[in-house]
């Protein structure tokens, strides 16, 4: 027996030994580019951080100067004692200056955000749009500044991912290096807007990535770790939002309340999503219709908020003092359902007549109305088994964003991290899952992969999907001199019976002509138009597809898993 613990105890010496050879090989061989590349991940939290703050200190200033007041935190409040007209031509200059700004900066005439960013880490290696993408941020601030009713989360991430950009264009970065520094952005970004620098990382991983590998995990975090450092620099060290006390949850009794809450947030936040998908093809309707130029689209938006505004100044901005009023119980039943409503509406304006931000501040006061308005049915039927109604808001507030970003895990963390109550954990989840899976059912996913899809772009059913559209058929074809070209008589008895593909589609296109024709290549042509015949370019081959194909899915996957 003692021979035997000896025997083990020499193998472990040795597997020990072993790996600490093992283990001064990568430090000594992969160390110092590993080192370099968490300071250029510092250094990009560093930029995105400041860009964060002074994103939101600009929309303070400005806001400070059109309003008349340095108290933004109550803006609401003291623009109920301005003039009407003053409420009402604010948004409709700020949307007229937003629509000239998109109109001469981007070729669309749309705000970049959140889903262009996932957009540039899926499919353009970690890029995004630097031209737009600053104009877009320059919008945002406008459209916030003047009364515009969204949040600031979208046009920082977005302004984030310009840097990020720049960077991996300097460095030359591959596809995993620019996704992994873009992610750093991120997760800067949205800890330098929220004081939240565990949430501003897992939103990076789980909404932009939308993987959690280790590889690009302590970057990520050394990045959220420095906007979080920015933002306490200037802030200090406080929550977004001040609880009166400890919210209560009474037992085990009231959870069923909140699996019942979690499922009213998913309706409401699919409403909130179809409320704004709706807005832009009303809009868009509208501007075919009257044939109105695209830079005026702000500015009626702009109307049509400074109309509601005048009455109901609440939804003027990001909402954060009537959010504020919901979780500490302050807004009777009927108040929480008609801002609810209208900000709704307002939010659905803004996003639709193209004015500029994001949509996770709006979800934010919605579900905290939501709730609240919940909390004080339950409590009211309920009173033996009830805690504070406060909770209901709170929990409201995560279920609903949660559903719109797709995000449950980031978004309940970032509920703890912008109140600073951790005691109603339990609460939080159930509703936020309820939600979560309801709202994924009833739209696409989430609201940034949706906005995807209604441009043709395919990201929700994974990397299978959206693969196949980054292969040009012009790359992958085998010209008419290639060794192993097609016959070119084949090409063009193919061509005779209608079985051809353009030289400019991709592969989302021929993958399902090769499954129709049964043939093994498909003829590769210019289109000249007119009566002209098609100009022959070459031949597509299927097996040529599938290993371009193969060879991409594998690659995602290892990087998904390294």
């Amino acid at each position: 027996m003692q021979a035997e613990d000896a025997s083990f105890l020499r193998q472990l010496c040795r597997a020990a030994a072993q790996g600490l050879r093992d283990g001064w090989q990568v430090l000594r061989k992969r160390g110092p580019s590993q080192f370099q590349f968490w300071l250029i991940a510092l250094m990009i939290g560093i930029a995105a951080g400041f860009a964060a703050l002074f994103f939101r200190k600009g929309i303070i200033a400005l806001q400070g100067l059109v309003y008349g007041t340095e108290d933004v935190a109550r803006l609401h409040s003291l623009a109920e004692h301005m003039p009407w007209y003053w409420i009402l031509i604010l948004p409709v200059a700020g949307g007229l200056v937003v629509g000239l700004i998109l109109h001469h900066f981007t070729d669309d005439a749309r705000v970049r955000s959140v889903a262009d960013v996932i957009e540039g880490a899926a499919m353009a290696e970690g890029r995004v749009e630097r031209r737009e993408g600053l104009a877009s941020a320059a919008a945002s601030l406008i459209t916030l500044g003047t009364g515009g009713s969204s949040g600031r989360e979208g046009p920082v991430v977005h302004l984030a991912g310009v840097i990020s950009s720049w960077v991996s264009d300097r460095i030359d970065a591959n596809g995993v290096t620019g996704r992994d520094l873009l992610g750093c952005a991120v997760a800067a970004a949205v800890s330098a807007s929220f004081n939240a620098p565990i949430a501003g990382a897992l939103f990076a991983l789980e909404v932009v990535l939308r993987h959690f590998a280790l590889h690009a995990f302590a970057p990520i975090v050394i990045a959220s770790v420095a906007g979080t450092v920015i933002n306490r620099l200037e802030f200090g060290d406080v929550t977004e939002f001040a609880l009166p006390q400890a919210s209560a949850l009474e037992f085990y009794a009231e959870l069923p309340a909140f699996l019942i809450l979690g499922l009213v947030c998913g309706v409401v936040a699919a409403a909130l999503m179809r409320a704004i998908f709706l807005a832009e093809d009303v809009a868009s309707h509208v501007q075919l219709k009257l044939r109105l130029p695209r830079w005026l689209r702000p500015a009626g938006a702009g109307l049509l908020l400074g109309a509601i505004a005048i009455w109901f100044p609440h939804i003027i901005g990001v909402g954060y003092e009537t959010t504020s009023a919901a979780l500490t119980g302050e807004l009777l039943w009927h108040e929480a359902v008609v801002f609810a409503v209208l900000k709704v509406a307002a939010v659905a304006i803004t996003i639709g007549g193209r004015m500029g931000g994001g949509v996770f501040s709006p979800s934010l006061m919605v579900g905290a109305l939501t709730g609240l308005a919940f909390g004080h049915m339950a409590t009211a039927a309920f009173p033996d088994v009830s805690g504070a109604y406060t909770l209901y808001a709170l929990a409201g507030m995560g279920a609903v964003a949660a559903a719109v970003l797709g995000a449950p895990i980031s978004t309940t963390l970032i509920v703890f991290e912008l109140t600073g109550d951790w005691q109603t954990g339990l609460a939080v989840m159930v509703a936020v899952s309820m939600s979560t899976a309801l709202g994924s059912k009833l739209v696409r996913r989430s609201f940034f992969l949706t906005q995807l899809m209604r441009r043709g772009v395919r990201l929700a059913a994974g990397p299978q999907d959206y693969l196949l559209a980054m292969f040009r058929v012009r790359t992958l074809m085998r010209p008419p001199d290639h060794e192993r070209a097609a016959d070119e008589a084949q090409c063009w008895s193919l061509i005779e019976q209608g079985v051809y593909i353009d030289v400019t589609t991709t592969l989302e296109a021929a993958m399902p002509m090769f499954e129709r024709a049964g043939v093994p290549f498909l003829p590769v042509v210019i289109l000249t138009g007119g009566d002209q015949p098609p100009e022959l370019q070459g031949a597509l081959f299927h097996v040529d597809a599938l290993k371009a194909y193969n060879r991409a899915l594998a690659a995602v996957s290892e990087e998904e898993h390294s």
